[in-house]
């Protein structure tokens, strides 16, 4: 399997003085994902959590919602030319009975780690029809202290962004601001659907009792993969897109962007929240 960093050489100049030395990169790989053996999609990974990379994927498209609906996920072998495996190419097989949806019309799409919207046919395309309804009642009087702990929480467990600086990061927690789950990539898409992945194949889903936090700002997409997942809360550290908090406000999800530190904008969904008294 891929390694999660590399290291490459670099010159560094620090105070007018140079010097060289080798510097730790985050990896970026492509991985194409396939379903029952036809291909799907690509998209610019870290590699690591490939299975749930892929597994979160297909809930984000409405085409699995439960652990049962998997069967396998496996590794393609032969992918060198001289017969090895690069790991970069997983074949997800689905339960039998579980529809297989027609990827041949409207996605053959390669997805940069900045974008994970890049090749839809339509907007109408992604607004997928969400399995489960957000439950206006969870979860319940979520403070902003509480929120104001969660980009300090997430940050303390990214273990391979102290090393490069370069990674996104997705963490899942309890309405009583306890860490459940965290994981990092180069795209910030990908971070949220290694996260859901994880939780799929853990039989979690719906997430109704959950807050996402990611590292990067909300677009339409994380809004897309939170309804999907049944996630109630979606916090971020930078800003939200319009669209995204059409999304939001449409769902019914809460929505929070610009978190640092006692600071935030609540956009949607303040009904979820215990909010200070106004000031003025």
């Amino acid at each position: 399997m891929g390694r999660v960093t590399e290291r490459r050489p670099v010159i560094r100049i620090r105070d007018g003085a140079m010097s060289s030395r080798p510097d730790t990169l985050v990896a970026e790989e492509p991985l194409e994902i396939r379903l029952n053996g036809k291909p799907l999609t690509v998209t610019m990974r870290t590699p690591g959590d490939d299975f749930a990379l892929a597994a979160g994927f297909l809930v984000s498209e409405g085409v699995i919602g439960s652990a049962e609906e998997l069967a396998t996920i496996v590794y393609c072998g032969g992918a060198r030319d001289e017969g090895g495996n690069t790991y970069n190419v997983v074949d997800v097989r689905l339960a039998p009975g579980v529809p297989v949806p027609d990827v041949s019309l409207e996605r053959n799409v390669y997805t940069t780690s900045s974008c994970g919207l890049c090749g839809k046919a339509s907007l109408d395309a992604v607004r997928t029809t969400a399995r489960w309804r957000l439950d206006a009642g969870r979860p319940r009087e979520v403070t902003t202290g509480l929120l104001s702990a969660l980009p300090d929480r997430l940050r303390a467990a990214q273990r391979v962004f102290d090393r490069t600086g370069g990674l996104h990061a997705a963490g899942l927690f309890s309405p009583e601001g306890e860490l459940l789950d965290v994981r990092e990539d180069v795209g910030r898409h990908n971070a949220v659907d290694k996260l859901v992945g994880n939780a799929v194949r853990a039989g979690w889903l719906p997430l109704r009792d959950a807050l996402l936090m990611v590292s990067g700002r909300a677009s339409f997409e994380l809004v897309q993969k939170a309804v999907m997942a049944g996630v109630p809360l979606l916090a971020a550290v930078s800003a939200p897109s319009s669209l995204a908090v059409d999304l939001a406000e449409e769902a019914g999800l809460t929505l929070v962007g610009f978190l640092r530190g006692e600071s935030m904008n609540i956009y949607t969904g303040a009904h979820r929240l215990l909010l200070p008294a106004p000031t003025g």
